[in-house]
């Protein structure tokens, strides 16, 4: 099962993360400004957190994977929109087209994972499908990049519409059918959907789980959408070795993602998200101040970005996925990937508007953006601590009618 829940977040990734090293070819392409290139990211982080809103009204009353795959072969279509978009109000579009989707797939793909693996063993098991990260970027991006420069950038979208293809064959029939509990008011059937929706939306725990997984959205996005970008344009890396640098940070994030879930289950996920995020804060000032550098040190940098920033979520992510109420997991984490979303987009707006490039191509003000990430990164390991776990200690009641 974790397998195959990666499979797809392969994909969801892939797509996602890809739009950013081909920011050359589509500044190049399209005559994108820095703040264009923004939207471009915005328009698929504001309609997912759109989308996932609008999902955790009603996402408990539906079977986990029925919603899995309706939303996935949604994905898969909006893939084979955007490989078709012909300008950039099209591509836009296309974009905010996959982020409905995908917005709605991260928070069911955590709430799968949530209702069937136990809280002593969710840090491992997150770190496996966190591992789905590393592998889009080991392998998933660089083949995709390569196509791309073979061809154009529209052979990128085409891989994830036939990879999402065979994953949706194969979830089909490998998933579990797993029907959810419907929280109510004090076990009344007639309690709305309204009241449920509101319940998850203002529990104390649930807010403060929101504040956090906000404050690690800006302290990543500020940075991460403009990487390519600032590599070709102000370290020097020639744009046909960009695929080298996804290669090298991928097969070091494989390895380390399973290795911090296995210690944040060993030591506490707080503690673990803690020492890992302070690390980050190294990568995250060093890669947006670096000078022109040869191939050899960027290649370092870029590894020892990939695995402490992307190594953060791991306990990350299990720390808010033990934060939802029993019962209310679904609507929780669709909610979380909602505002997941929005920091992206809020942080992805903001560099775009701080970023401005020079008439040579270079990039200027990246360096205040690498401070902004770092204060959020610094606020987010003081905020971690007022997140409480449920899992063990909190029971609600529940309905006996099947949901449906």
């Amino acid at each position: 099962m974790l397998l195959t829940l990666a499979a797809i977040q392969f994909t969801t990734v892939l797509a996602f993360m890809v739009i950013m090293p081909l920011a050359p070819q589509f500044a190049r392409v399209f005559d994108l400004s820095a703040q264009q290139f923004g939207w471009l990211i915005s328009a698929y982080t504001f309609a997912a957190a759109i989308a996932g809103f609008a999902a955790s009204v009603v996402i408990e009353r539906f079977e986990r994977k029925r919603v899995l795959l309706a939303m996935y072969v949604g994905f898969v279509a909006a893939a084979v929109v955007t490989s078709c978009a012909q300008n950039f109000p099209m591509l836009l579009v296309a974009r905010a087209l996959a982020g409905i989707f995908g917005g709605v797939l991260y928070g069911v793909i955590f709430t799968v994972l949530g209702d069937a693996i136990p809280e002593a063993r969710r840090g491992r098991a997150t770190g496996v499908v966190m591992t789905s990260f590393a592998i889009a970027t080991v392998a998933g991006v660089p083949i995709a990049l390569l196509l791309s420069n073979a061809f154009n950038w529209r052979a990128a979208f085409f891989v994830v519409a036939a990879s999402g293809a065979i994953n949706a064959l194969y979830a089909r029939k490998s998933l579990p059918n797993v029907t959810p509990v419907r929280l109510t008011r004090e076990q009344k059937p007639e309690a709305s959907i309204w009241i449920d929706f509101m319940r998850t939306l203002t529990f104390p725990n649930h807010l403060r789980a929101f504040t956090f997984t906000f404050l690690m959205m800006i302290s990543g996005f500020m940075v991460i959408p403009y990487i390519s970008l600032y590599m070709t344009a102000n370290i020097g890396l020639p744009e046909t070795q960009l695929p080298l640098v996804y290669l090298a940070g991928g097969v070091a994030t494989f390895f380390t993602a399973r290795w911090f879930g296995r210690w944040a289950d060993r030591i506490g996920k707080r503690k673990a998200y803690r020492w890992i995020a302070l690390v980050s804060i190294a990568p995250l000032l060093i890669i947006t101040h670096a000078p022109v550098l040869p191939l050899f040190a960027t290649l370092l940098i870029a590894v020892i970005f990939f695995v402490f920033v992307s190594g953060r979520m791991v306990p990350a992510m299990a720390v808010v996925t033990s934060a939802a109420m029993p019962g209310g997991r679904g609507a929780f984490m669709t909610l979380n990937g909602s505002v997941m979303q929005i920091g992206s987009g809020c942080a992805a707006t903001l560099s775009g508007a701080l970023i401005q490039r020079l008439p040579s191509g270079a990039l200027q003000n990246y360096n205040w953006v690498g401070w902004i990430a770092v204060a959020a990164t610094l606020i987010a390991v003081w905020w971690v601590g007022n997140i409480e776990t449920l899992d063990a200690n909190v029971t609600l009641p529940r309905v006996e009618e099947p949901i449906g």
